[in-house]
Formats: structure tokens, sequence, C-alpha cells
């Protein structure tokens, strides 16, 4: 039966315990194509609230400056459904798509022929494509995504978009090219994955160096796989062309690699070794005192200290009475919010602008806010703008344990925790 409100409110008769292995498995299905329904309303939903906002957008004129480039419902879909600003506003993007030029698609999801990550596949790949091409795609691939899976779904998408538009499909990898950057994403347990995204035949001829290099590293109880990571940093980090190299004046130029900035921010007991609770990595998060000693005590390491009121953690040196904050100061906010404080909001404290919580007042410095760490707090631009301008988003921050209330313009709350609080 296809999914909806009727077959919903029998399926708390699915009892594990009361089916067979084969009738688990069917239950199982009957599960996930409601779970696909459940999502196509919330297409329904998303796709409405994206409407409201981009109505809302030429009549509030709330600034003439950004009108029609800052969309906040992305911000409410945030916090109401505990996501990271770029998931809200992707979801809603994909809502919008789907809505507006996808019908067949999301058919599809509200039947539960497909899951929600195939009609996300369309909507991204598809979004290269003018609407005529885009709607050809979808009528070829709908016949075959209800026996796809996600994986196969975005590899006959590939094949039909360049099918469709090879003379497109070739500009635009000569675009994505001009695109290529570096990525690098923390992951658990103190370790990061580090890599680049760039042509697939520079990808593959880098495979290969690495595992040339890592053939002549000796085993010394390594696997494969360790001695291919091995090999990549040795590549990056240790091997040095300028060595064998010469400047235009004949000499060998300096070897070595160039010097790198890692910011740790770690309690002194920490780092002493009294303690083990965990310090902070800048870019990448919380990391293990081990590894925080590892990175003080390296060579040509540098300490910066920042002092504080060990009750309250606030920095001592202070200029309450100027806009600017000192570097001091500065450096304790960054250090100790880690983040930009709008919940959900993962932009590194050290990009974002420190904004006065409670306004500063230029015609009397000494009436408005002043320029302390407990009135001061990160947003990135975006979120700043959003504050200043945005009419019915208000914050406030409890000096005493640094959570952050946000109040959106439909009176709903969200708290926001410290990311690197100096207790």
């Amino acid at each position: 039966m296809a999914p909806g409100p009727q077959t919903a409110v029998v399926l708390p008769l699915l009892d594990p315990e009361k089916l067979s292995h084969a009738g688990r498995i069917d239950a199982l299905k009957a599960l996930e194509r409601h779970a696909a329904w459940i999502q196509a309303q919330q297409v329904h939903i998303l796709a409405a609230l994206d409407a409201d906002a981009q109505a809302a957008l030429p009549e509030g004129k709330w600034n003439e400056s950004v009108e029609g480039e800052w969309n906040f419902a992305c911000e409410e879909v945030a916090c109401a459904l505990k996501l990271s600003g770029t998931t809200a506003a992707k979801r809603l993007q994909v809502a919008r798509e789907l809505d507006a030029h996808y019908p067949t698609t999301l058919g599809l999801l509200e039947r539960g022929e497909v899951c929600y990550m195939q009609a996300v596949a369309v909507t991204e790949a598809c979004a290269v494509l003018d609407p005529l091409l885009a709607a050809q795609v979808e009528a070829v691939i709908a016949e075959k995504m209800p026996g796809l899976a996600t994986g196969q779904t975005r590899y006959a998408l590939r094949r039909e978009i360049v099918r469709a538009d090879p003379f497109g499909a070739a500009e635009r990898h000569r675009a994505r090219r001009r695109e290529r950057q570096m990525v690098h994403y923390p992951q658990d347990d103190g370790m990061a994955m580090w890599g680049a995204i760039l042509p697939a035949e520079q990808a593959a001829s880098m495979n290969q160096a690495v595992d040339a290099h890592a053939a002549t590293l000796p085993d010394e109880g390594r696997t494969l796989e360790q001695k291919r990571v091995d090999a990549l940093f040795d590549l990056v980090v240790n091997r040095t062309s300028a060595a064998s190299s010469t400047d235009n004046a004949g000499e060998r130029a300096s070897g070595g690699r160039a010097a790198a900035v890692v910011q740790v921010t770690v309690p002194l007991d920490v780092l002493i070794g009294e303690s083990e609770e965990p310090a902070q990595l800048k870019g990448y998060g919380p990391i293990t005192a081990g590894q925080a000693r590892e990175i003080a005590f390296a060579e040509g390491t540098i300490w910066r200290r920042l002092i504080i009121e060990p009750k309250t953690g606030m920095l001592v040196k202070t200029d309450p009475t100027t806009y600017k904050p000192t570097a001091e100061t500065e450096r304790h906010v960054i250090a100790r919010d880690g983040r930009c404080t709008f919940p959900t909001c993962q932009m590194p404290a050290h990009r974002c602008d420190l904004d006065h919580i409670q306004p500063f007042d230029h015609h009397d410095p000494e009436a408005g806010g002043q320029t302390v760490p407990e009135n001061l707090g990160p947003l990135c631009r975006r979120h700043h703008l959003m504050k200043t301008h945005h009419p019915g988003w208000r914050v406030v921050r409890d000096p005493d344990t640094g959570v952050t209330t946000w109040t959106a313009p439909t009176g709903h709350t969200y708290t926001n925790p410290p990311h690197n609080y100096l207790e």
C-alpha cells in the first residue's frame, strides 16, 4: 500500500518480536516508505516557508544594500530542527526545487517509491541544466529510480546529464578546474580528513605517487593504508624541492618547510601533566591532553599567554570605553568562544566579527555597551548583519555561563553554549 495517514496509524502493529525474519524485512521496507512520505510532507512545509521569506523581502526593505540577497528562513529552520545553517539552507533549496521544478520526483517520494537522498540527487545533479533539459533528464531517470540505490541514481544522473548536454559538461569541467581547492574536515578521536578537490586525472597521478613513495617505506608493523598516509604526509610536509634548487643568483636556496601556525588553548594543569582534561585545537575542536602536550612541547613552538581573572575567566587587561577591542581582548574572546555564537553556525571565531551584544554608544562610551569580553561575541558576517538589521532577532549572553540566547522573529528562543568557555 502507498504510505499515508491511513497506513501510518497501523505501523505500531509491526512488532519485531512477533514477526518472522522475512516479516521484519517487509516491516523495514514499510517504515522506509513512510519515512519518505513524511519527508515529502516536510518538503511542502519547507517550500512554503521559503516562499514566505521570498515574498517578505521586497516589502520589508530592512537593508536595501542586501535586499533580495539575504533570506533568513534558513536560520529559523536551522534552530527549529537543530541543523547547521548550511544544512538548513540546503534543505530549503531542495524543497524549493522539488516543489517548483521536479513534481515527478516529489510524487515518487510521497508515494515512498524513492528515498529522500535520491530526490536530493536529482535537484543537485540537474541544477547545472536549463529547465527544459532538466525536465528531460528527470523524465528519463524517474522511470529507473524506484529500482536504484542512491549511489546508482547519482551515477545514472551523471551519465544522462552528459548525454543530454555534452558541450555544457565540457565547459563545466573547465570551470570546476578553476575552482579546485583544499578540504579539511575534523573527525572523532583526534583525527582529521585532509585532501583536495581537483581534476580526476591529477587525483589518479597523486595516488600513483603516494603508492610509489609508500613502497619505499619500511614496514615497521604498518599496514599498507598506514604507509600510504605516512607517505602523503612525508611528501607534503617533509620533502623539500627547494633543497635541490637554486635561486636567481645561482646559490642554493634555503631548504626546509614553511612555518605552520598551530593554535591550542590548553589549561595550565593539563600543560604540566596534572590533568587529562581536553584542550582545544583551533580549526578542529577538542583534543586529548597528550596531543596538546605533544604540540606544546614540539621544537619551535611559541607560547602566548592570556592573563585572566581566575574566578570569572575574564581578561584582566581591557579598555571598556573604546569601540575596537584590544588585541588581548580579541584573542581572549576568540579563544573562549571558538565559533560564531549563533546556534548551529560553525564559522571559526577568528573569521568572525566581534559584535557588541549590548550596542556600543559612540556618543557616550561610558553609557553604552562596554568593549569587554562579557559583552562581546564572535558573529560571522551573515549573522552579524542579521542581528543588526533584521527586525525580530535578538540575543543576550549570560556572563556567568557564556550561554547566548537568541529570540527569532516568531518568538521561538534558542540557546547556544560557548564552544570553549574558560571556567
